[in-house]
């Protein structure tokens, strides 16, 4: 199974390609829409990894390519100017999820 990147930025898309993982750069909802719907012909890749941009500008977009399909699986990931999260995001999600203060 194999990675595919989207980004918004030639930074994290050369980080990436120098890891080995293919990818596009896009700046418009169409063309993410696009890149999206190519990627789900491609029944090798297993995760895509989209910059956090996306998630804030296009949240219906993202959140219908998580929600709508098992496979690949749909990863946002911080880009050279970090992530958008707080900085316990992860132990307030868990707690959230299992209604467990940690």
């Amino acid at each position: 199974m194999k990675m595919f990147l989207i980004s918004d930025n030639r930074d994290t898309y050369t980080g990436m390609r120098l890891a080995g993982v293919e990818g596009v750069i896009v700046h418009e909802r169409q063309e993410l829409k696009d890149a999206l719907e190519q990627v789900f012909q491609d029944k090798e890749v297993g995760i895509v990894l989209l910059t956090e941009k996306f998630g804030r500008e296009f949240p219906d977009l993202v959140d219908d390519a998580k929600l709508g399909r098992r496979l690949p699986l749909i990863v946002e990931i911080p880009d050279r100017h970090g992530t958008g999260r707080k900085e316990n995001f992860i132990t307030d999600y868990v707690g959230a999820a299992i209604g467990l203060k940690l």
